[in-house]
């Protein structure tokens, strides 16, 4: 029995069907663990790569300020470096993430569309 225009059967969409939720709920099984400790490990990763440049340009702008004062604030101009290298860092880490993630799912199948 065939599908009105689209010649595909009843039987062979529901055969797609049921493999692809197969597949997804393998893979889903298979990264459950990662998926779980996944936000609490992004948070770590985005907030430690912007505090720890921001607090190093914090100690080495006081503590040029401490020994070689001049009119400009090195505490202020290394602490905004610091939070630039900072976001800078958090954006690649998020972006290697994110092209991670996009590989996995472009490894599943397709899914097929219920027309």
């Amino acid at each position: 029995m065939m599908d009105e225009g689209n010649g595909r059967t009843p039987h062979k969409d529901l055969e797609r069907r049921i493999a692809r939720k197969e597949q997804r709920k393998l893979w889903a099984r298979r990264h459950e663990k990662e998926r779980v400790w996944f936000g609490l490990g992004m948070f770590g990763i985005v907030g430690w790569s912007v505090t720890i440049p921001t607090l190093l340009g914090l100690a080495l702008g006081l503590f040029i300020d401490a020994n070689w004062p001049s009119r400009f604030s090195w505490t202020l101009m290394l602490l905004i470096g610091g939070v630039l290298l900072g976001c800078w860092n958090a954006w690649y880490w998020v972006s290697q993430e994110q092209a991670r993630i996009e590989q996995e799912r472009a490894e599943l199948p397709p899914q097929q569309t219920d027309e």
